[in-house]
C-alpha cells in the first residue's frame, strides 16, 4: 500500500468551491474508479489557514495509481465537473503532491 498526499492551495475565496467540488462530485467519482481516498483535511492553523486543504489517497501500488489516475483525469463527468466549477475563474493556485510509503509501525499499511 502506498499513500498520495495531496496539498491544495485555493485561490482567496475560492476554498468553499473546491470543497463543494470534491464533496459534490470528485468522491462519487473516484469510489466509481475504485480511487479510495482515505481523508481530507482543511488547515485550522498555519501558514495559509483558509487557503489549504490536504487529503490522502491510498493506492494498492504504484502501477493501481499510474492504471487510475489518468482514467479519473480523462473521466468525461469529472471533465465536466471540473469546467463547471471553475465558470468564475480557477479554483486552485498551487497543488503539491507526494507518493509515500508507510513505515512498519505505521498505522496505516
Amino acid at each position: 500500500m502506498i499513500y498520495e498526499l495531496r496539498i491544495y492551495r485555493t485561490l482567496p475565496g475560492r476554498m468553499p468551491n473546491l470543497l463543494a467540488r470534491f464533496n459534490d462530485h470528485t468522491t462519487h467519482i473516484w469510489d466509481r474508479l475504485g480511487i479510495r481516498h482515505v481523508g481530507f483535511w482543511t488547515t485550522l492553523v498555519g501558514d495559509s489557514e483558509l487557503n489549504v486543504l490536504t487529503y490522502l489517497v491510498a493506492w494498492e501500488s504504484l502501477a493501481d495509481r499510474e492504471a487510475k489516475w489518468p482514467v479519473f483525469l480523462a473521466d468525461p463527468e469529472w471533465l465536466r465537473a471540473k469546467a463547471e466549477s471553475e465558470t468564475d475563474g480557477p479554483i486552485v493556485a498551487e497543488i503539491r503532491n507526494e507518493l509515500l510509503t508507510p513505515t512498519v509501525f505505521s498505522k496505516l499499511q
